[in-house]
């Protein structure tokens, strides 16, 4: 797939932000760089109106940009090239084949690096790893709903998840979940490729949904029918402001809440039905 990539120059608040804005539009990959943030929009979804709106926000929170147009088979060297581990202390490290091991962690994920995970989302995945960490998956059913690499299924099965479900509207997000699963000798995750209305199994005892704030509201009253009573949802790709909005909704829905957790502009949320 042909890609155009949108350098922007800005710090590394503000591209936490441009990330939530630009994640409503269909840029799908984002990736933080040494002068702010690249974002990736499939070709065939780009259009004089999405550059308007770039444009717009350029205004709005006054910083530059250059855009750039990558073919297929020139995307994964660009992507590869700017890939980083990321380490969640002595529990989990998460590295692409061409790094060095990371003796010091007690699960280490090893992915093939490609479209579907956005570094610019490192804090987002780096919090639902940290909530993982708290809670027992022993046994357990689970339900990874926005799957990308399919890290978090991949780590639910190593924690020692029972079954575990991950779904994705992405089609190379699914694809990557399963070369990543074999990589990892992970048998027990089950990929679909497809939204939330294709998983037709409930009764998830945990369910991990790193996504975008929009479709966490969309989606609570689904996601509470899905779980079991006393089960676990733990949601993340939500801004530090967005905070009351999503706690509110969730309560509304039923869900009380367990604990939150902050790094940099974003939050990471653990409800219980």
């Amino acid at each position: 797939m042909d890609y155009y990539k949108y350098d922007i120059q800005c710090n590394s608040e503000l591209s936490e932000v441009l990330i939530a804005f630009l994640g409503e539009l269909p840029f799908d990959t984002f990736q933080e760089s040494t002068s702010g943030l690249e974002a990736y929009i499939p070709s065939n979804e780009h259009s004089d109106e999405i550059l308007k709106q770039v444009n717009a926000y350029a205004q709005q929170f006054d910083f530059k940009f250059e855009k750039e147009f990558i073919k297929t088979q020139n995307w994964n060297a660009v992507w590869e090239s700017n890939f980083q581990p990321i380490i969640v202390g002595d529990f989990c490290g998460i590295r692409a084949e061409f790094h060095e091991a990371i003796p010091t962690v007690k699960h280490e994920i090893l992915i093939s690096p490609k479209m579907a995970f956005g570094t610019g989302h490192h804090a987002t995945t780096y919090m639902m790893i940290e909530h993982m960490e708290d809670i027992g998956f022993s046994g357990k059913k689970v339900f990874d709903y926005g799957c990308g690499t399919g890290i978090l299924a991949i780590l639910a099965e190593k924690l020692g998840a029972e079954r575990t479900i991950a779904v994705d509207i992405e089609l190379p997000s699914f694809e990557n979940t399963i070369e990543n699963s074999k990589m990892n000798e992970i048998s027990a995750v089950e990929a679909i490729h497809g939204t939330l209305s294709d998983v037709k199994e409930t009764a998830f005892d945990i369910i991990l949904a790193n996504i975008n704030r929009n479709v966490i509201l969309d989606s609570l009253s689904s996601l509470y029918t899905m779980l079991n009573k006393n089960g676990r949802l733990i949601v993340s790709g939500i801004l530090e402001k967005d905070a009351e909005l999503v706690l509110e909704a969730s309560k509304h829905q039923g869900f009380l809440h367990l604990k939150t957790k902050n790094k940099g502009n974003w939050i990471s949320i653990l409800f219980e039905k």
